[in-house]
């Protein structure tokens, strides 16, 4: 119980700092994260005591996830007239970023298990998780470089698609939901709950995107 009271206090710190300085890079996710990992490090504490230490929060990402589908009913009449262009987008948001994930991975002559993670990050962790079975990647791997990508996509695409003119909640919200799943997500929820639905259906198409092409790959 210890690890989940420490990785809670993190997190609440992360929402205080967040709602103090108003910053993009003030993500409660990050923060904890950060704090978290600096607690195991100087007290030299090994991961996989961490993790089940903290088994009962990992419990509550399946229902918490499945919360995420609330605002999809609420504005399912407003989503049912958009199908095309979200499915579209959330599509090639996925494609795209399986593909500059795997070409950097190449290019930057990175190990192949980092590659074989990477092929999974624009998926959720859950599902990079059990995709890991198939794409031979070590599993802890897949899952943090897809934590990472959700990271990196919620702290970094809301001010790019701002700078290049993306204004429309159900674009913004297709872009952050296909390449940096539940917590792009959680950020979109911050803008409006058309966003953030939007973004929940970019996170669905992804995970099932990335499904796709591992076993199609896979098979291969």
């Amino acid at each position: 119980m210890t690890w989940i009271a420490v990785t809670l206090l993190a997190f609440a710190l992360g929402v205080v700092a967040q709602a103090r300085l108003r910053s993009p890079v003030a993500n409660p996710t990050l923060i904890a994260t950060l704090a978290v990992a600096a607690v195991l490090l100087a007290l030299h504490v090994p991961y996989d005591t961490y993790l089940r230490d903290v088994t009962p929060l990992q419990n509550v990402l399946g229902p918490a996830v499945v919360a995420l589908a609330v605002p999809l009913y609420r504005l399912r009449s407003l989503l049912a007239r958009q199908w095309r262009a979200l499915v579209i987008g959330g599509l090639a948001g996925t494609l795209a970023g399986v593909a500059v994930d795997a070409g950097l991975a190449r290019a930057l002559k990175l190990s192949e298990d980092a590659q074989r993670s990477l092929l999974t990050a624009p998926a959720t962790s859950p599902v990079a998780l059990q995709l890991a079975g198939l794409t031979g990647a070590p599993p802890a791997l897949a899952a943090t470089l897809a934590v990472l990508s959700g990271l990196l996509g919620a702290l970094i695409l809301p001010p790019v698609l701002s700078a290049l003119g993306v204004r429309h909640p159900l674009a913004r919200g297709i872009a952050m939901g296909a390449v940096s799943h539940g917590i792009g997500t959680a950020r979109a929820r911050e803008e409006s709950e058309l966003t953030g639905a939007a973004s929940s259906i970019g996170m669905g198409l992804a995970a099932l995107t990335v499904t796709l092409v591992v076993a199609v790959l896979s098979r291969g």
